[in-house]
């Protein structure tokens, strides 16, 4: 990626951009309105949503106010858990629609696998459907192992386009990532600077005082020089601005491996085989 408009083209011809922003966590009305807004503002036209995030009204309606056609922009949203089945996803998919204020996606992901449900292949189907009706540009699927990916593939033997994972310098998932790339499938990182918990290392300090950079700035930058889309958010206009101003400068060889030495095995999220329904469909999650 050289700027910001720069896009990856998935399996299925669609042209998704390499950086976007996201709305995790935004739970406050204003705070919500604002980072989608600003995102908008400075040029950024790729929205991930979920319905789990219950924001979806706030991005649809500032979307909205924004006056930027809709074929100029990217929404993304994914089925919750609970949601997951053959109609339970064609209703979370129209509920999703309904709240965005449009009458397709263009990305449509499955969030978690929960795979002790067995749900994920029904949920897989019922989104090819949508697709080959043209509701949906793109499917593809977030916290997916490759056995889970796997099991798609050969029950379906659709290959999901997008698998949108916790990627960082400390969870780099480096089989995970090397299979996507056999199989086409574009990586996407979620929570990229682990909610702030990455920032103080030394390794990036250094980086960020070599190049006149944030270490925010450096660990983003690591992320697209991977390939990897990313979807940082912020309610904080000055961080809005910051997280984007990473296309005037590359990190060298040598520092992407002293980044890529970081590996640590840290995971911020939970782990996907244990965050799961129990026999009454109440969420269960362990670490």
């Amino acid at each position: 990626m050289k700027s910001l408009s720069d896009t990856y083209v998935l399996k299925s011809g669609t042209k998704m951009p390499g950086y976007g922003t996201g709305t995790y966590g935004l739970k406050k009305e204003q705070d919500c309105r604002n980072s989608v807004s600003w995102a908008l503002q400075n040029n950024v036209r790729s929205i991930d949503c979920a319905s789990a995030y219950k924001n979806e009204h706030w991005v649809g309606e500032e979307i909205k106010n924004s006056g930027i056609p809709r074929d100029e922009l990217f929404i993304t949203s994914k089925v919750w858990n609970a949601q997951q089945g053959y109609e339970e996803t064609k209703t979370a998919f129209y509920q999703s629609c309904e709240k965005l204020q449009t009458d397709y996606l263009d990305l449509y992901l499955i969030h978690w696998p929960c795979p002790k449900a067995e749900r994920y292949t029904d949920t897989w189907k019922a989104m090819i459907d949508l697709q080959k009706q043209g509701k949906i540009r793109a499917i593809g699927v977030s916290n997916f192992y490759i056995e889970h990916l796997e099991k798609l593939i050969e029950e379906t033997g659709v290959i999901p386009e997008v698998n949108q994972i916790e990627y960082h310098p400390w969870l780099q998932e480096e089989a995970l990532i090397q299979y996507m790339r056999e199989k086409q499938i574009q990586p996407e990182s979620w929570s990229p600077l682990v909610r702030g918990k990455i920032l103080q290392e030394p390794v990036l300090l250094q980086l960020a005082e070599k190049y006149h950079k944030s270490s925010a700035q450096i660990v983003l930058r690591w992320n697209i020089q991977n390939g990897v889309i990313i979807i940082p958010r912020s309610s904080n206009l000055s961080r809005v601005k910051e997280n984007m101003d990473i296309f005037d400068f590359s990190l060298s060889e040598d520092d992407m491996e002293l980044i890529h030495g970081m590996q640590n095995g840290y995971r911020n999220g939970f782990d996907s085989n244990e965050y799961h329904f129990d026999a009454n469909y109440k969420e269960v999650a362990r670490q």
